[in-house]
């Protein structure tokens, strides 16, 4: 449900665990709270991002953007909203990404850790010809995982075996993957989830540990991606079944 009392600050998280809608203290959009990123003041008085929505205090809601974020801090929205003086960092928008990559470099290690990842050229090939053959996939392999500085010739070696097991002809336009794609992350933020060097592809293996590392990665693609207004789109419509595709951005 949708907390009506006041527009902008919900009433704290124990109170609010039942609210699925927020309004975009930018935007003035009523959302899903996935899609949006709830900040709080910290007992410094300064604005910081509850990504876990776990914060104790009173929390803003602003769309899941790196621009709604940033014009949040152009227009002075987290002083009106809290309706007080809070100090906001001039890194807020860099700062608030930041957070997004820790949150997913932890998931993934948790899902290594749960046995649910599979990393390496070999082993994901591997993975891939072994469930495709067996028309396993969707069932077995969650997701593929592409550092997203790595080279051009493994993912596309990768892509190859899922077409010709499944039929698929880029040439003409079909790009889609029966599992999400997702090129987050860099080889060392790759590496330091996994706890070994120079990881450039990896496949996440069905799990519980692995929807938390998916819905996290979704979570950061919008935030990277929703500038963009057809790419936020397409990153809106990704459902954990569709293909996931993003960058790094450059700290502000």
């Amino acid at each position: 449900m949708l907390a009506l009392a006041d527009p902008d600050l919900d009433n704290g998280p124990r109170t609010d665990r039942s609210a699925t809608m927020r309004m975009c203290a930018v935007t003035r959009q009523v959302q899903p709270i996935d899609e949006l990123i709830r900040f709080v003041v910290s007992p410094q008085g300064e604005v910081m991002a509850d990504l876990k929505r776990k914060l104790p205090g009173r929390g803003l809601w602003v769309t899941a953007s790196r621009q709604v974020v940033a014009e949040a801090v152009r227009r002075n929205q987290f002083n009106k909203g809290f309706k007080r003086d809070v100090r906001v960092a001039p890194t807020l928008v860099a700062d608030t990404e930041t957070l997004l990559v820790r949150g997913v470099i932890e998931a993934l290690a948790m899902a290594a850790k749960a046995g649910q990842v599979v990393a390496g050229f070999s082993k994901v090939e591997g993975a891939l010809e072994g469930a495709l053959a067996q028309r396993r996939a969707q069932t077995s392999i969650h997701a593929l995982i592409h550092a997203s500085d790595g080279a051009a010739d493994g993912i596309r070696k990768l892509d190859a075996i899922v077409r010709q097991n499944t039929g698929q002809n880029t040439e003409n336009g079909d790009e889609s993957h029966p599992f999400p794609v997702v090129t987050a992350l860099t080889s060392e933020q790759l590496d330091l989830a996994l706890g070994r060097s120079n990881v450039i592809h990896a496949a996440l293996l069905a799990g519980p540990a692995s929807k938390t590392f998916l819905s996290r990665s979704h979570i950061l693609v919008r935030y990277r991606m929703a500038d963009d207004d057809r790419a936020a789109g397409h990153a809106a419509k990704n459902s954990p079944t569709q293909t996931v595709r993003t960058r790094t951005t450059q700290q502000d």
